[in-house]
C-alpha cells in the first residue's frame, strides 16, 4: 500500500475533517459544472512557454506545501509537539520569505507583535476560565450541571445531541478558545461518566469547533476571506456563499455522530 493511501486511512481513523474536505471539493466541482460562469479558467499568458509556466507554478506551490507537510507531518509522526512544530513553522515561514525575497524587519516585527497579541488574549481567557471554573466548582455548579445532563431524555444520545447543538450555537457568537476552556471542562466529565468514547467525543467537539470558523457573524475564516477579497465582494456575499459549506460541515458532523464505526471509532 502506498504512503498516500496509508495517510488517508490514518486520517480517516483519526478525524473527520478529511471527509469534510472531500465534500467541499465535491460540492465545488458540482457547482462549477452547473454554473460554468462562476469558475472561469485563468487566461493563459502566451508570452511564456508551457515549460516555463509549469516551473513558475511549481516554484510557487512546492515551498509552501513542503512547509505544511513538515509542520503537520512532524505532529502526526510524533516527532514534535504542536508547540515545537509551530516554532518550526515560524522558522520555515522566515526561510520562505527570504526565498521569495520579501523578508523585511518591519514584517517580522509586525508578525511578532500580532503573535504576542494573540498569545496574551489566549492567556487572559485561560486565566479567566480557570477562575470561573474554580468558583463554579466550589459553589457546586458542576454537580448541578452533571445532574441536569444525566436527566436528559435519551441518555447518551440525548446528551450528545444537546451538547453538539449548544457548541454549534455558541460558535456563532464566541471564539473556539472560550468554548474549549469554559464549556468543554463542564461536559467532559459527564461524557466520561456516561461511558462515551472520549476520543470520539473529542473528534465531535473538534469538528463542531471547525464549523465555528465559518458561522457568521464572528467566524474567523469569514474575516480572513474578507481581508483578501476584491473590493466588489461584500460581507453579505461572503455570508451567503459560506452557507453551503456550513451545511456540509453539519452533515459530516452528523455522520461522525451516527456512524462512528466508519471513522474507526
Amino acid at each position: 500500500m502506498c504512503w498516500v493511501c496509508r495517510l488517508a486511512i490514518y486520517f480517516k481513523r483519526r478525524c473527520g475533517w478529511v471527509c469534510s474536505s472531500w465534500c467541499y471539493v465535491l460540492y465545488i466541482l458540482i457547482y462549477a459544472k452547473l454554473n460554468p460562469e462562476s469558475a472561469q479558467p485563468i487566461p493563459r499568458d502566451e508570452s511564456i512557454s508551457r515549460s516555463e509556466e509549469v516551473k513558475t507554478a511549481l516554484k510557487a506551490i512546492i515551498p509552501p506545501l513542503a512547509l505544511i507537510v513538515v509542520v503537520l507531518g512532524s505532529i502526526f509522526a510524533g516527532i514534535a509537539t504542536p508547540t515545537e512544530s509551530a516554532a518550526l513553522g515560524g522558522a520555515g515561514a522566515i526561510v520562505l520569505s527570504l526565498l521569495y525575497r520579501q523578508f523585511s524587519w518591519s514584517m517580522l516585527y509586525d508578525a511578532s507583535k500580532e503573535t504576542v497579541k494573540v498569545t496574551a488574549m489566549v492567556f487572559a481567557i485561560l486565566l479567566g476560565a480557570t477562575a470561573f471554573s474554580m468558583a463554579f466548582t466550589y459553589t457546586g455548579g458542576d454537580m448541578l450541571v452533571e445532574e441536569w445532563m444525566l436527566e436528559i431524555p435519551g441518555e447518551k444520545w440525548g446528551f450528545l445531541i444537546i451538547t453538539m447543538l449548544v457548541i454549534l450555537i455558541l460558535g456563532f457568537f464566541i471564539d473556539f478558545v472560550e468554548i474549549c476552556f469554559i464549556i468543554v471542562p463542564m461536559i467532559a466529565p459527564v461524557a466520561e461518566l456516561m461511558g462515551i468514547n472520549m476520543t470520539w467525543f473529542a473528534i465531535l467537539i473538534a469538528m463542531n469547533l471547525q464549523t465555528s470558523f465559518l458561522t457568521p457573524p464572528f467566524g474567523f475564516s469569514l474575516f480572513y476571506l474578507k481581508g483578501v477579497a476584491p473590493n466588489g465582494v461584500t460581507t453579505r456575499d461572503i455570508y451567503r456563499g459560506v452557507m453551503p459549506f456550513i451545511a456540509i460541515q453539519i452533515v459530516v458532523l452528523a455522520s461522525i455522530l451516527i456512524f462512528p464505526e466508519f471513522y474507526g471509532m
